[in-house]
């Protein structure tokens, strides 16, 4: 009997390379065996891919040729599916140039040095396994053949369901990790691709690959410091030359293999940490100081997942005290300079997160981050980015002045004026309000035309955002305030103009900065009528505080003239400046104790000084004080009362009866209650009036500062 073998061949889906210029054939080969008569007697199938390597791919490239010469030459491609073909070409050319790769959840991942256009079949899966208990070459093309089948992700079920094979590399990895670098990171590229899906991550750490990937980057990290301590000694021997190139080669090899293993290990970790307790333990393991060192590295791939891990992190405040406490913004700030944009958008992004820690940027400032990123505003594509980092860093008055010696704020004005008068950019303009603070930089902003240009955008459209720029350039003596000396007449037109109140008190506040000798301000105030103005709206309840204040503030700059001091007594102003007067202890004792300590600091210091001087306002002020100290103390007493069951008196498990008390802040949580004796003592009726709590307070009570009997 004869029998006669016959293979057809179907083409089937294509797709591009996920790292390399190159396309991805996915066909069918169908064996059969056929009898005698040409019946079929045994048939088989096998799934197959054909990778089409195109290196010769450039932005120069004649896409409808290479798309006609790749359709000819490949059989697998049927010729109806050229223009499919010339569509995955343009996007290889046009999406795949440097640094502006658009990575799926796979893409950070290359396998070079691997046979992945090898064949491979789910139905030999047996086969594949069985390499793996066979020494280390066939270890690793068993571990590459599987490799092959996880990346389809269609296999990821079949694979999932062979407890056979994924224990054997999950043991293979564990016992021989050590051996083989190629090994290690294809079993863990194994696993990464099962990581990419939320729902196996189970059976990623059923297998404990996670905590097996940390101590195998530890261990890469610390076999990479001893490199560069070898490296360093041999470079060191001046008679050892060439011994130091010979090394130097070998080491660029083993590095290029272990950041291959290490982009995988961590994106792997990376993929795992979506869950908050995974997440937990690989900060309990240092995953942040391990990040923080690998930031050393050269490269980009490694380091976009680096800083893509770090950003993720960066949102919980443990994690960005780690950072904070590595220093990472300093090896962050050489990232600034990359060509690699993907890479500098996730390291703008970390530093934005960082960036609301005060003491961080103090950090970002002293690694130079102010004119990098000042450097960086040209680029559209970062600008956003760069902009919000930098209004952080200008929130602190220690680090505006800095901004003056950079292109930031020419670059900053450019932008002001190129946006139309019905629309002004928020961040941008409170950006440049915080700037205006600073006396340096308030030269380099009215440099040339620039207040004409920002009182056009001020005065005519009526731009409150524009106005408060220009008050706080109005404040700073020297050169600059003299130049308002022009805008003086527009400025109180404004004020009386019956224009809406917030734009109004930044006009009322810029003409309160100028205190300028030259200026005659009796002429204005009789020319645009501000004192009927000013008197009218001094009355209770005629204007908001704010309005208020600096109505008061502008009565005392223009009372430094004789003359304006004469016609505001005139006036009758001044009884009604009094009222004023009268009610600011009382709104002092409000803010006693206001959340703001600096607040707290002047109400204290202020009412001293009125009590010194009025005994009625003593008396209250100390009741006042006398009245917040007992009402610590009943919700201290209130605090115990809802203590569990199993501690009903709230002494916790040391005895101390202080142990629960909290006043909201953990740095004072025992020491506000400890500095108060007072709030241990309390008279028959349990109160102490207030007359026997200053007595106290003065040491005039009972003997040897005690109390009364009670």
């Amino acid at each position: 009997i004869q029998y006669y073998f016959h293979q057809k061949v179907k083409g089937g889906s294509l797709d591009v390379h996920p790292t390399e210029k190159a396309l991805i054939v996915q066909y069918e080969v169908e064996a059969t065996i056929l009898g005698e008569m040409g019946e079929p007697m045994v048939g088989e199938r096998k799934e197959c891919q054909k990778i089409i390597r195109l290196k010769s791919l450039n932005v120069n490239t004649d896409i409808a040729s290479l798309a006609q010469k790749v359709v000819e030459e490949c059989r697998l491609i049927h010729p109806s599916k050229l223009p499919e073909v010339e569509q995955l070409l343009f996007y290889l050319q046009n999406c795949r140039k440097p640094g502006n790769e658009k990575h799926s959840s796979r893409d950070f991942i290359s396998f070079e040095g691997m046979e992945l256009d090898q064949e491979a079949n789910i139905n030999s899966i047996d086969d594949y396994v069985e390499l793996l208990y066979e020494e280390i070459p066939e270890k690793v093309k068993g571990a590459t053949l599987i490799l092959h089948l996880a990346r389809n992700s269609g296999n990821l079920k079949d694979l999932m369901q062979n407890k056979t094979a994924l224990g054997a590399l999950a043991r293979v990895l564990r016992e021989d990790w050590k051996q083989s670098v190629d090994l290690t990171t294809t079993i863990i590229s194994v696993f990464f691709c099962f990581s990419s899906f939320s729902q196996f991550h189970m059976l990623v750490t059923h297998y404990k690959v996670g905590a097996l990937c940390m101590n195998i980057i530890e261990h890469e990290l610390m076999k990479y410091d001893l490199w560069q301590d070898e490296l360093q000694k041999k470079k060191q021997n001046q008679n050892a030359k060439k011994e130091h190139e010979k090394a130097l080669r070998k080491y660029q090899g083993l590095l290029t293999k272990q950041e291959q293993l290490l982009q995988v290990g961590l994106y792997l970790l990376l993929n795992l940490a979506e869950d908050t307790w995974t997440e937990l333990k690989m900060r309990n393991k240092n995953i942040v100081q391990t990040l923080v060192k690998t930031l050393e590295r050269q490269d980009e791939e490694l380091l976009l997942v680096v800083v893509t891990f770090l950003k993720k992190l960066s949102v919980f405040m443990e994690n960005k005290n780690d950072m904070a406490e590595t220093n990472a913004v300093m090896k962050l700030a050489r990232l600034l300079s990359s060509d690699h944009k993907d890479l500098l958008n996730n390291t703008l992004r970390l530093l934005l997160n960082l960036s609301f820690d005060t003491g961080i940027r103090s950090q970002m400032v002293q690694a130079g981050l102010i004119p990098k990123l000042s450097s960086l505003l040209a680029d559209e594509s970062q600008r956003q980015l760069c902009m919000c980092i930098l209004y952080h860093i200008s929130m602190d008055d220690r680090f505006k002045s800095m901004f003056a010696y950079t292109d930031c704020i020419p670059q900053l004005m450019k932008m002001l004026f190129v946006c139309g008068e019905s629309h002004t950019d928020k961040k941008l303009i409170s950006f440049c309000i915080n700037l205006a603070a600073n006396k340096k930089n308030a030269q380099v902003i009215c440099e040339g035309n620039g207040l004409k240009m920002l009182m056009n955008r001020g005065l005519k459209p009526k731009d409150v955002f524009f106005m408060k720029m220009i008050r706080n350039l109005s404040q700073h003596d020297g050169p600059t305030k003299s130049l308002f000396i022009d805008y003086v007449g527009d400025l109180a037109a404004q004020v009386v103009g019956e224009e809406k109140e917030d734009y109004v008190i930044e006009c009322l506040g810029t003409l309160a900065n100028l205190t300028i000798p030259d200026l005659d301000w009796d002429l204005v105030l009789k020319e645009y009528n501000l004192v009927p103005y000013l008197k009218d709206h001094l009355k209770p309840g005629s204007a908001e505080d704010d309005l208020i204040l600096e109505m008061v503030i502008l009565i005392g700059t223009v009372s430094t003239d004789d003359s304006c001091a004469v016609t505001m007594a005139k006036s009758g102003i001044i009884p009604t400046l009094i009222d004023l007067l009268n009610d600011v202890p009382a709104y002092l004792i409000d803010l006693m104790h206001d959340q703001n300590a600096e607040i707290r600091k002047v109400c204290h210091n202020t009412l001293d000084i009125i009590a010194e001087h009025d005994a009625a306002w003593w008396g209250r002020v100390q009741s006042e004080k006398f009245r917040w100290h007992n009402s610590q103390w009943l919700e201290m007493v209130e605090g115990r009362a809802v203590a569990d069951d199993g501690d009903p008196f709230g002494y916790g498990d040391d005895g101390d009866p202080l142990a629960y008390i909290d006043d909201g802040d953990p740095f004072t949580r025992y020491g506000n209650i400890l500095e108060r004796p007072d709030l241990f003592y309390s008279a028959v009726n349990g109160t102490i009036s207030p007359e026997v709590f200053t007595d106290y307070l003065n040491g005039d009570v009972g003997q040897a500062g005690g109390f009364p009997d009670r």
